[in-house]
């Protein structure tokens, strides 16, 4: 699931990549699946029919994502769904699910992983303070997952690679094992266990171990890791799935009863994959196919965290989720997803333990979810191509995908009708939730951009691990329409920051008596002399209960004298002047002072008494954003003991992104520049990543830039000559590539005097939740900073 820069050559190469999960599975599904049948006593007659439908099932569906694999090659087939297709709410339920499934495949991985250990070392399954040691090292070795995954892909490639190769020696030595001493023997298919008395418990058995299909979708997200046209590419997929969904088959039908016949399934000690290990291989076969186990195993977890990576990346660009959610690391990788993965897994582990059985029927149910999803997908498709040219073979093939659509969708039934108690019921909790949490934030960020959009199917094509193929800009072989992924730029909007009008004039700065707070002073001093505003200095006290009367008298009494010496000072340079302390919070102090004097612009530090920055720690900077509807300056404090340079507005930095709401910005800056004389220089960010990111897609995204760029410089074009006509001296810019990190470079080489931006304060807890650039630039730069608070689209 990580980003690398070649392409596979062979298919064994990608069942390597892409096997992991999958091939894990034999490892863990026989113990729950045994267990239910030999305490119900029908083992003899329900076992073997279990698991050829099982087979049956691996068959039906390696043979409908073939279909998938023909018809998607850019790597993003891995469900069958397009938002394109489908609509918005394919993605979002597809990426509920996904989410739900990836931290699911993390919590059995893991929980397998410990059983395996508590094999060899059963003192785990002891416990101390009603904890078993089993769970402490879970959650331990979750964290150390977590830390090797945000460590990026080549960290994660070589800790946890070489699992899968030794996960399918071990499966064909027992394998070859099995027919050497057990002979070669496959199950009975006892019509018996279709009678209504055993019927319950052969479709019980049947979904216990359905859990062997998952990550089979992996394999049509990996079609665009080959080299090749679209058919070699889609061909050598699909081998790589034939290579480990035949294996894992292959150990259902002959190592399956050899475990029915030499295993105990109520053993709570050994697992019965490892008892059969102990029975059939020679020592130290044994313990060394368990450190197999245990890596691949681990492996498995960590693919799960780099799937949560790439999916947060697809969806932060889709604008289903915020960006800092999906904000990268110095590893170029999105670490946030992941430690909330492991949190979740640790609370899990904690409050329902390590047994794997315990999180299989949620496990199972959310793979037959998305597969049931993929066959009425493929089915809907096949039949669109039928109507619009018929042909007999796709004809036929209807049958073969209904067949398909019609197993898993009841075997999703089945599942949840057999485990809805067992947990197969928190779907319904965790699905409405997530789509809701999708739906709110893509209302409130908007639609992506195309080209962000277009990046965002980009980044969802590479859960499989690899780089994007070079097809988004080329036709099919047989000359049909391009590709559903060219991008197209959108035509920008026109907004009304021409011909509206702000006037400032009335200024606030928050003073608490600190040198540090009144850092802010000089700015606002040069802003009201040059704005003919008037300057309002406010101060407040937050010990205004009865109990602390007299220290509340007391400290209003020292900010008065502190405020009417500074009013002092600034009268006499000229400035309209007027105070008050009030009581209460900052915060809400500020907010009702605003709104009872009209305040068109407040001035703040970054830090005040507490001498900790305010706005990185959360404190009354960001607050007084989130409830205030008027631009603030937030000017940021050097130390004591440096000396602050003299304030100047001479040139102003406005970052742009071609959007309405980031256009707001112009109207203080037309303003501001007006009165002082200032030169504008107008940024735009193009919001395409670097090029080095994909490597493997760098024409694709080069060409994106390009297009990008040449939209961007089109439109601070027009900005720029609206407001020459004004009479202004302005500068327009296009570069970078990472918005903050680009404004703050831009604002240290350009001698900046203040960035203006606009935040995505709307009040309550927006700002909170989505971030900003604007949050990063605060942080990160040494500028004072005006930030135009947005809502409902005006300032």
């Amino acid at each position: 699931m990580a980003h690398v820069s070649h392409k596979l050559k062979t298919a064994f190469e990608g069942a390597l990549a892409g096997g992991g999960d999958p091939a894990t599975s034999p490892l863990y599904v026989f113990g729950p699946f045994l267990r239910l049948i030999v305490v119900a006593g029908v083992a003899q007659i329900t076992f073997g029919a279990s698991v050829w439908l099982v087979v049956i099932t691996i068959a039906v569906v390696s043979a409908m994502y073939r279909l998938v694999m023909r018809w998607v090659t850019d790597g993003s087939g891995g469900s069958g769904l397009s938002e394109e297709e489908f609509g918005s709410w394919a993605v979002k339920v597809n990426a509920a699910i996904t989410f739900i499934e990836y931290t699911l495949t993390f919590l059995v991985s893991m929980a397998a992983m410990v059983t395996f250990i508590a094999d060899r070392l059963p003192v785990l399954n002891e416990r101390m303070l009603g904890i078993q040691y089993r769970t402490v090292v879970a959650i331990l070795l979750s964290v150390l997952t977590g830390w090797l995954v945000n460590r990026g892909p080549k960290v994660a490639a070589r800790a946890f690679g070489p699992a899968t190769a030794g996960v399918l020696l071990l499966l064909w030595s027992m394998v070859v094992a099995t027919i050497v001493k057990q002979g070669f023997k496959l199950p009975d298919f006892n019509l018996l266990a279709f009678s209504p008395e055993n019927f319950h418990f052969t479709l019980g058995g049947y979904v216990r171990i359905l859990a062997v299909m998952t990550g089979i979708e992996v394999f049509a997200n990996l079609v665009a890791a080959y080299g090749g046209t679209n058919e070699q590419k889609s061909s050598k997929a699909f081998k790589s799935l034939l290579i480990i969904m035949g294996t894992t088959a292959v150990t259902m039908l002959i190592v399956g009863p050899a475990i029915f016949d030499l295993a105990d399934p109520l053993n709570e000690q050994v697992s019965v994959f490892t008892q059969t290990m102990d029975a059939l291989l020679p020592a130290p076969l044994p313990l060394i196919g368990t450190l197999v186990g245990i890596a691949v195993l681990m492996s498995a977890s960590a693919a799960a965290a780099q799937g949560v990576q790439n999916l947060a990346l697809g969806l932060t660009k889709r604008r289903y989720i915020p960006q800092s959610f999906g904000r990268q690391n110095q590893y170029e990788v999105a670490d946030r997803p992941v430690w909330l993965q492991v949190v979740i897994v640790t609370f899990a582990y904690l409050l329902f333990g390590t047994n794997e059985e315990t999180y299989l029927a949620i496990y199972a149910a959310g793979v037959f979810i998305l597969l049931s999803m993929t066959g009425w997908a493929v089915t809907k498709r096949l039949i669109r191509q039928v109507r619009s040219d018929f042909r007999w073979a796709s004809a036929a093939l209807i049958a073969g995908t209904i067949l398909a659509a019609l197993l898993t969708t009841a075997a999703t039934i089945i599942i949840f009708e057999e485990r809805f108690l067992e947990g197969a019921w928190t779907f319904f909790v965790f699905i409405p939730m997530l789509y809701a949490v999708f739906s709110y934030f893509r209302n409130l960020l908007g639609e992506p951009t195309p080209e962000m959009d277009y990046l965002g199917q980009l980044d969802a094509a590479q859960l499989a691990g690899f780089g994007f193929g070079q097809t988004a800009f080329e036709e099919s072989e047989n000359g049909e329409r391009p590709s559903p992924l060219k991008w197209e730029p959108a035509p920008i909007e026109e907004s009304n920051w021409r011909k509206d009008r702000v006037a400032i004039k009335r200024i606030a700065v928050l003073l608490d008596g600190s040198s540090y707070a009144a850092q802010a002073l000089p700015l606002a001093e040069l802003l009201s002399k040059k704005l003919g505003a008037t300057l309002y200095l406010l101060s407040s006290v937050k010990d205004h209960t009865k109990a602390f009367a007299e220290s509340f008298d007391e400290t209003s009494r020292v900010r008065q004298l502190y405020l009417e010496k500074v009013s002092k000072q600034l009268k006499a340079n000229g400035i309209q002047v007027e105070l008050e302390v009030r009581p209460g919070f900052i915060a809400e102090a500020t907010k009702a002072f605003v709104e009872d004097k009209q305040i068109d612009m407040l001035v703040i530090s970054d830090r005040g008494k507490s001498e900790s920055s305010s706005w990185v720690k959360g404190g009354a900077s960001k607050k007084l954003m989130r409830t205030v509807r008027v631009p603030v300056i937030i000017v940021p404090t050097v130390a004591r003991d440096e000396k602050r340079p003299p304030a100047k507005l001479k040139r102003i930095l406005v970052g742009l992104d071609g959007s309405i709401r980031s256009e707001n910005a112009l109207l203080y800056a037309r303003a501001i520049a007006k009165a002082m004389k200032s030169e504008i220089v107008l940024l735009t960010v193009p919001a395409v990543p670097e090029t080095q990111k994909y490597r493997a897609a760098a024409e694709v995204v080069e060409k994106i830039r390009t297009a990008a760029e040449l939209e961007m410089q089109s439109f601070l074009g027009a900005v720029t000559e609206s407001l020459k006509a004004e009479g202004l001296k302005v500068r327009p810019l296009v570069t970078g590539m990472q918005p903050a990190r680009t404004i703050v470079f831009v604002g240290e080489e350009e001698d900046i005097d203040m960035i203006l931006l606009t935040s995505r304060g709307r009040g309550g807890v927006d700002l909170l939740f989505t971030g900003s650039v604007a949050d990063r630039v605060v942080d990160q730069s040494a500028l004072p900073v005006l930030l135009v608070p947005t809502a409902n689209g005006n300032p």
